[in-house]
């Protein structure tokens, strides 16, 4: 059974032997790369490719930037064994346009890194203030709350990617429900045993119930007189 054709649609290939090959024409060799011509190995030079670089493949946008500004250029291929199949490698290009290639997307790539770090800075800005917001809705519902508390409830209900209550749709929109359910969730954690609880292998359900009162004990006197709650 013949080999397959090697990517019968390119229009130049060069190929990476598996076996030592030697060029018909110049006998030089072993080649790293040759040409087919009337089933023969020709070494680059003698098939009017050895001023071509090689690009390997990897970076889509360079590689195709790279051939478009290349007058000449070749596919490069491997015999894949296993695969029973040809691989592309890579390119061979004119080093002009290969360097040409290289500073658009270098340009690209800097453009992309100024507008990441303006979408952070932007990002930061608005964490601050949303973070301040809740911070304010926090005190809004528990004026007895101390305001460097109600800082680090917010900051750290609010964080970013966290999957926290703050930045659930609820928690964004400000909602009493979520804003409580944050200073529950940190009254719970930090003036309870709750956390000592768990790690003495009470279940959660349990945990919560035993602690219960103290949480809604903290909650009633940052509420103040007359108004109501239920702890969660």
């Amino acid at each position: 059974m013949a080999a397959p054709t090697p990517l019968a649609r390119a229009r130049l290939l060069a190929i990476q032997p598996l076996k030592r090959r030697h060029c018909v024409e110049c006998r030089g060799g072993p080649l790293a790369l040759l040409v087919v011509e009337d089933a023969e190995p020709h070494c680059l030079d003698c098939a009017d490719l050895g001023h071509l670089v090689f690009l390997p493949r990897g970076d889509t946008a360079l590689t195709r930037r790279a051939r478009e500004g290349s007058g000449l250029s070749a596919v490069v291929v491997r015999f894949n064994r296993r695969q029973g199949r040809y691989e592309r490698q890579g390119v061979l290009v004119e080093e002009a346009a290969l360097a040409r290639a290289e500073e658009r997307c270098l340009a690209d790539a800097e453009a992309r890194a100024r507008r990441r770090a303006r979408d952070a800075v932007r990002r930061a800005a608005q964490d601050v203030r949303f973070t301040a917001a809740f911070a304010d809705e926090i005190r809004r519902l528990f004026p007895g709350c101390p305001e460097e508390r109600s800082r680090a409830i917010a900051a750290h209900a609010s964080v970013r990617g966290s999957g926290r209550v703050g930045r659930s749709a609820a928690g964004r929109a400000l909602s009493a429900t979520a804003v409580t359910a944050a200073v529950v969730a940190a009254v719970r954690h930090t003036d309870t045993p709750y956390d000592r609880l768990l790690m003495s292998g009470v279940p959660r359900g349990e945990a919560r119930r035993r602690i219960a009162p103290a949480v809604e004990s903290v909650l009633r006197g940052w509420r103040g007189p007359g108004r109501e709650g239920v702890a969660g």
